[in-house]
C-alpha cells in the first residue's frame, strides 16, 4: 500500500460506522467491472448488508488469528 493509500486509510478509519460503510460501497462500485467475477446486484447487496452488520457488532465473530490457526491445523497433514 502507498504511503497516500495509508493516510487515505487512517483518514478513513476516524469516520462514523455508517460513512465507512457508504466508502467502502462508493470504493467498490468504482471499480471496473469484471464479467467473469461480476456477481450482480444481489451480491453487492449481500456485501453491503455484511459489512453494516460487521460494523455494527465490532466485537462479534472469532479473531483472525483464531480463524487462521484453525484453517491452518485443517490443511496440516494428520499426524498419526
Amino acid at each position: 500500500m502507498s504511503d497516500r493509500a495509508r493516510k487515505l486509510l487512517e483518514e478513513a478509519l476516524s469516520l462514523s460506522e455508517g460513512e465507512r460503510a457508504d466508502l467502502a460501497a462508493e470504493l467498490l462500485a468504482s471499480l471496473p467491472a469484471d464479467p467473469a467475477n461480476d456477481m450482480g446486484p444481489e451480491f453487492a447487496a449481500e456485501l453491503e448488508r455484511r459489512a453494516r452488520s460487521a460494523l455494527a457488532s465490532p466485537d462479534g465473530g472469532l479473531p483472525w488469528e483464531s480463524v487462521r490457526d484453525e484453517l491452518l491445523a485443517e490443511l496440516r497433514p494428520q499426524q498419526s
